[in-house]
């Protein structure tokens, strides 16, 4: 074993070590780079705080990094059965009166499916799917907010989109999200789409993520906001135990769709 290892050239190959093995103890981290428990500790707490890895007591398993994300046409058959009772469940929670913001994807289009019946809500989105969804529903106030297409995700996002978001307030803000984890929070895989996703969470008063469970225990690229900015996650029943357990625990109400 080289001695003359900086912490940050040790951090590097720990990293990698932990990506190739997906789970390594602290036990077998001393072994395999000649070094104390308490500097194993040490470097497995910086590459936790960084995002890099996640820990758990007496050693650290690889972060699961959420694939690139398909158009929304092509990835309306995943997991189409959980989407549409995530749909169902989600739409339940809105009531008359109320003014709901929902957000592109697949998943909050089928909110959007489950709203046709309801009366005297008003629906603002940025999402031209939920627009087409609803736009022959005269018992729904419709409100569509202008910006730059996204053409991948049928959605605007950007400057203008974020303006007419300040002029607006929602009782419930109802969206989607790339990936989400109870440590790294919310995550999404397009950069510029980032902004307007922190505007559309600080526009409702009651914040309900629609996922199903292959977002669940991922991280994508860009940072959102924590864990704690949301207040209720609707997801499938695959989604594992110890997941829910975990956001749970900070204070996100886990509703599993049946």
């Amino acid at each position: 074993m080289d001695f003359t290892l900086s912490g940050i050239e040790r951090q590097q190959q720990l990293l990698q070590f932990v990506e190739q093995n997906q789970r390594v103890t602290v036990t077998q981290i001393c072994e395999q780079f000649d070094v104390s428990p308490a500097t194993a500790r040490r470097d497995l707490e910086i590459l936790a705080e960084n995002g890099k890895i996640e820990r758990f007591h007496g050693g650290a398993k690889a972060m699961r990094q959420a694939p690139p994300e398909a158009p929304v046409v092509q990835r309306s058959a995943e997991q189409a059965s959980e989407k549409a009772r995530i749909g169902q469940a989600a739409a339940r929670l809105v009531e008359e009166g109320d003014t709901v913001f929902l957000g592109s994807g697949t998943t909050v289009l089928e909110v959007a499916r489950h709203l046709k019946d309801r009366h005297n809500i008003t629906v603002i989105t940025n999402s031209l799917l939920v627009l087409n969804a609803l736009a022959q529903i005269p018992h729904i106030t419709l409100v569509g907010l202008g910006g730059v297409l996204r053409a991948s995700e049928m959605s605007m996002i950007g400057h203008i989109t974020e303006q007419a978001l300040a002029e607006v307030h929602a009782h419930k803000i109802i969206m989607g999200i790339r990936a989400l984890d109870a440590e790294q929070g919310l995550t999404n895989d397009y950069l510029p789409e980032t902004m307007t996703d922190r505007a559309i969470l600080s526009r409702g008063g009651e914040i309900i993520v629609v996922a199903d469970h292959t977002k669940c225990q991922r991280v994508s690229t860009a940072f959102v906001a924590p864990i704690t900015a949301i207040d209720k996650l609707i997801t499938d029943a695959n989604i594992p135990a110890d997941t829910v357990a975990a956001l749970r625990a900070k204070g996100v109400e886990v509703i599993i769709a049946a």
